[in-house]
């Protein structure tokens, strides 16, 4: 009776402990999962630096990556993170990549849509792309589509295996405001100040333990100082003061009215006051990382991060 009474006891303490195991698991997944990381995937400008690739960033929430602007070479950038070739993300594998937002049609921040739209749907992806941005997005996305139309049908009708939706895509064209919310994250739009660009916007998301800004190509902008507040993340494009000096009388009048020089951000950094400034999409002209650091440490106190292609910020 005592044998059984004591195998009893430590089948009901195994039972005890396996609970609590499977408990704090549960909450060690949990917080793993809710941690909301910011990828870059590109950081460079239209100059076709090889170590910076075109405008791209991936917000990672869960087990969804959301993607910020699509410059050249963005699927690459998203592979290079993905488990398959090496990553750690299992989020940013190819067939799993469907909500991607537009800042502004320029080229170095859209010219790799045509590889966002076919690749990950080669590899598998078998729902459409959804799409947000800017007017001029959607018949952007069905024109590539209509450019690709042999390579589509072919790929469908003959003896490759191919389903018939994750080539398609699904495209909201923005104004300001809440432009889209699922359980992990809301995106909402503000018009930036991209020169005469009018349909230029920059983005901020909040995730449960984030916000993250992102100023998309613009000079100093009234709506994006009235969103930052309580930032985390504010991800600001920059030029540097130093290599300003050498351009010529009408690029500097192009920049003045498009652009956010390295001391102007460290003044507007200074009144907002994010937790992470990351300077990306940079213009050096022939200056060093240091001297755009220190221009922007000219006002601002805080923690300053220059953005390199593949860098991961939490």
């Amino acid at each position: 009776m005592l044998k059984i009474q004591f195998l009893n006891n430590n089948s009901n303490l195994l039972k005890k402990h396996k609970y609590i195991f499977l408990v704090l698991v549960s909450i060690l997944t949990s917080s793993l999962y809710s941690e909301t990381n910011l990828i870059v995937l590109g950081s460079g400008t239209p100059n076709p630096d090889p170590e910076r690739y075109g405008s791209a960033y991936a917000v990672v929430v869960n087990d969804k990556a959301y993607i910020v602007d699509f410059g050249p070479g963005l699927v690459r950038r998203i592979s290079a993170m993905s488990p398959a070739w090496g990553g750690k993300y299992p989020q940013l594998s190819l067939q799993k990549i469907n909500h991607a937002f537009l800042t502004h049609i320029h080229s170095d921040h859209s010219g790799g849509l045509a590889d966002l739209i076919l690749t990950p749907w080669v590899m598998g992806r078998d729902t459409p792309l959804q799409l947000f941005g800017p007017a001029g997005l959607s018949s952007m996305a069905s024109n590539i589509t209509k450019a690709y139309e042999l390579d589509i049908n072919y790929r469908l009708n003959g003896s490759q295996p191919a389903n018939r939706l994750g080539y398609k895509t699904i495209t909201k064209e923005i104004n300001e405001g809440s432009i889209y919310k699922d359980d992990n994250v809301e995106v909402i739009a503000f018009a930036n100040n991209h020169g005469d660009l009018i349909n230029s916007f920059g983005y901020l998301f909040v995730t449960e333990d984030k916000r993250i800004l992102f100023s998309g190509d613009t000079a100093i902008s009234d709506s994006l100082k009235e969103l930052a507040t309580n930032i985390d993340i504010l991800v600001h494009e920059v030029f540097s003061s130093e290599g300003f000096k050498s351009k010529t009388n009408d690029w500097k009048i192009y920049h003045d009215a498009h652009h956010t020089s390295s001391i102007d951000l460290g003044i507007l950094a200074s009144k907002i006051k994010p937790k992470k400034l990351v300077l990306s999409h940079i213009l050096f002209w022939g200056a060093s990382d240091e001297s755009v650091i220190k221009d922007v440490k000219l006002n601002f106190d805080g923690e300053v991060i220059l953005a390199e292609d593949l860098m991961e910020i939490h």
